[in-house]
């Protein structure tokens, strides 16, 4: 073979060689690291609510598009403030999550960058690319500040890219992947291509039913409960789901449960809907409320209710 066909065949092995990575999404608490996950994957994995700290697992994400492929690993907001078992083990997770990934999207919220910021920004390892992706541009008033706001941040690290989206709204996330893909190493795929997550279907269970706890009662018990799949059985298409919401005190059953039961027949009857949704079939989905005093600054407790 001549010299300018081997060059030609080299070049086109070079063009569909196969690039395949894992990508931590990390920033402090309410960035919206879980949307913008779900954006790129393309479908809800992740669950989101307004209330910081909606997010206590790794969850993996994946997006196969061509030639590559994106394990995005959504992390729990790194925590600054509080100090119990549950709050170390989730920053652990963080931590842990950087130590052997090949590309890193640091989320800010654009116009803001404070002391939390800063602090995960010191945790990124330095032999790993990071784009930092300033999120949330759709709710500037005065887009001419975004700007100086980049020129800003430019200066604490040489960041790979700097890509300004709305996870919400889908806004320049096409862009995201681009610049991210460019990034992976040549590496064979490590999922099949429909494959959109590794976690288990019990685990999303717990997670979306989680979800709407937060949503319906984020406010009245932001860190005082938790959820338990006791029991998970497939009969072909239907799905018999049986959960425990674990609580912290006899006072937090009540408020779980409503007057008249009202508060927990809705949570369930929505997460029911979302999971029918999520694993296209029935679902019959049986609820009730235990209360296990201090689960949330217990390492052993935790650990049997699925928190590494």
């Amino acid at each position: 073979m001549n010299e300018t066909k081997q060059e030609t065949v080299s070049q086109e092995a070079a063009a569909t060689a196969f690039h395949t990575g894992y990508v931590a999404v990390v920033g402090r608490p309410n960035v919206g690291k879980s949307t913008l996950m779900n954006r790129l994957v393309g479908q809800k994995i992740s669950i989101t609510s307004r209330k910081a700290q909606t997010t206590r697992h790794q969850i993996r994400g994946i997006l196969t598009q061509g030639a590559v492929q994106f394990v995005f690993v959504d992390t729990p907001g790194f925590q600054t403030k509080h100090k119990n078992a549950l709050n170390r083990v989730m920053n652990r997770a963080v931590v842990q999550s950087l130590q052997s990934v090949d590309l890193v999207l640091f989320v800010i919220e654009a116009g803001h960058w404070g002391e939390a910021d800063q602090a995960i920004l010191k945790l990124l390892p330095e032999n790993v690319p990071v784009i930092l992706v300033i999120n949330k541009v759709d709710r500037l008033k005065d887009k001419n500040v975004l700007l100086p706001f980049l020129q800003r941040l430019s200066a604490e690290r040489e960041f790979a890219a700097m890509v300004p989206v709305s996870a919400a709204k889908g806004q320049a996330t096409d862009e995201l992947i681009k610049a991210a893909a460019a990034l992976l190493p040549e590496c064979e795929p490590m999922y099949d291509p429909d494959d959109i997550t590794d976690r288990s279907e019990r685990f999303l269970a717990a997670e979306f039913l989680r979800e709407k706890l937060f949503r319906r009662l984020g406010d009245e018990l932001p860190y005082g409960m938790t959820v338990e799949i006791e029991k998970f059985e497939i009969e072909g298409a239907l799905r018999r789901i049986h959960a425990a919401i674990i609580v912290d005190r006899q006072a937090h059953k009540a408020i779980v449960i409503g007057k008249g039961g009202e508060t927990l027949k809705s949570v369930a009857s929505d997460a029911r809907l979302d999971l029918e949704r999520l694993f296209d079939g029935k679902v019959f989905l049986e609820v009730w409320v235990k209360v296990r005093s201090g689960w949330a600054d217990d390492e052993r407790a935790l650990k049997s209710l699925g928190y590494e």
